[in-house]
């Protein structure tokens, strides 16, 4: 009977990756265990409204001869894995079936293995490998010279159709504007100076990851950040050294550069963690890279597991400071009603609405929560081929935003803000929630 119980009473875990185990590879064993899950999917249907991959799953299935998953050709199965973008919400919100439950269902890994499997065997689009190669692109589009020509092309709408032809980003899209300065060159003199006080988990001092994204096109939330920690006496500085996260490849399936990253960053990461330091980057992605699928994907490597227990988010930090009495709380001006977008990558780390119980400290302010995908998620929101249906799930988070009538836009994911913002016309514009605490402080 125990095979047959509906749903866990038992909080979900998580089974490592395993793509050290051949079976992983094994193209019979995965076709198997899609049908399987995708059965049990068909059976449940508790997640149609996420993502479009269960209406993808569930179109195929009822449009079959037999309206069971024996009637959808196998063939048809990357139709499926290719409209999952790894948000997790489907695992982290509305399974029934998540391990320890004996169907041991984890839809979004077993996605991203079908990924790496597709990609070890196939590869993937020069298209795709680019725009994953946030760190390259960004360290181009940077250059002083080349920064005005990118930023100008990208708001000419010849050169953008140009762009949806070679590289497949949808003219629509909004795409990021690059900077220079970038955020690690504006910080480069933050030497980490100051009394350390330990509060709750946190050292007491702290290490920015400045990540790629913030580094090259948010350089501003990056100094927001920084202001935060000074004005509330944390010594901070940047990480020494930095690679991408690998999320954008984790995103791919490709896990050879995921391991290369890993191996540039976790050595220098590590070393910091026995100094004492913590860490924290300004992307929700970003943080769950450390905090969750390095981790997953190299569960017995200890300096992983290290640098996992010292990786926060920012207002998760700042949050174990307050409850400690060390957060100052001198705030100049109120924010009024502030529309708060949680971000997926945020919800899935599991540490409840640290970034609204932070704000919700500026006296005269407001947060309206929305708990609902953005669908930007990497490069989803910019690809020709799936913006139209990233607008669509865009949809239901514009009309909360709309109907709230906020004072302030706000999401802790930069590409969500953005995404959302450009379906309201900018009417508001996003703000980081950094930026927003900064502007509380008048600092």
């Amino acid at each position: 009977m125990a095979d047959h119980r509906e749903g866990n009473l038992e909080a979900p875990t998580r089974h490592p990756l395993g793509q050290d185990d051949p079976a992983f590879w094994d193209a019979k064993a995965l076709e198997a265990e899609l049908e399987r899950v995708f059965n049990i999917c068909h059976g449940c249907r508790r997640c149609v409204s996420l993502c479009h991959a269960f209406p993808t799953l569930f179109d195929l299935i009822d449009e079959s001869k037999t309206m069971e998953i024996d009637g959808v050709a196998k063939a048809d199965y990357p139709k499926v894995v290719e409209q999952c973008y790894l948000c997790d919400l489907c695992y982290q919100t509305k399974c029934p079936y998540t391990p320890p439950h004996p169907w041991n269902v984890d839809f979004p890994h077993l996605m991203l293995r079908a990924k790496a499997v597709e990609f070890r065997e196939h590869g993937a689009p020069l298209s795709a490998r680019i725009l994953s190669n946030t760190r390259a692109v960004g360290k181009l589009a940077s250059i002083p010279v080349v920064v005005e020509m990118v930023n100008a092309a990208n708001r000419n709408k010849t050169a953008r159709k140009l762009l949806q032809k070679t590289l497949g980003v949808d003219a629509d899209a909004r795409v990021p504007e690059y900077h220079v300065p970038t955020a690690r060159k504006r910080l480069k003199k933050l030497d980490g100076r100051g009394d350390a006080v330990p509060a709750g988990r946190t050292s007491g001092k702290l290490a920015i990851f400045a990540t790629c994204y913030c580094d090259h096109s948010e350089p501003g939330v990056v100094e927001d950040l920084a202001a935060l920690l000074a004005h509330n006496a944390i010594p901070h500085k940047l990480v020494e050294q930095e690679s991408c996260c690998g999320m954008p490849k984790l995103e791919l399936g490709d896990f050879d550069t995921v391991r290369k990253y890993k191996e540039r960053n976790i050595p220098v990461l590590t070393r910091m963690a026995r100094e004492g330091w913590d860490f924290t980057a300004a992307i929700p992605s970003c943080v769950l890279m450390f905090k969750q699928e390095l981790p997953l994907m190299f569960p017995d490597d200890a300096d992983v597991a290290l640098v996992r227990e010292r990786f926060f988010d920012p207002f998760e930090y700042l949050a174990e400071r307050h409850k400690a009495g060390l957060l100052q709380t001198d705030f100049k001006t109120s924010l009024g009603k502030v529309a708060w977008q949680v971000p997926c990558h945020q919800r899935v780390q599991k540490i409840g609405p640290k970034t609204r119980e932070i704000l919700q400290l500026v006296p005269d302010t407001e947060i309206v929560t929305i708990e609902r995908c953005s669908g930007h998620d990497g490069t989803y929101g910019v690809k020709h081929q799936t913006y139209a249906l990233s607008r669509k799930l865009a949809k239901p988070v514009e009309n909360r935003v709309a109907q709230a009538e906020p004072a302030h836009f706000t999401s802790d994911c930069p590409m969500a803000g953005g995404h959302i913002a450009h379906g309201l016309g900018d009417q508001p514009q996003a703000e980081h929630p950094l930026s927003l605490l900064r502007k509380a402080y008048g600092i």
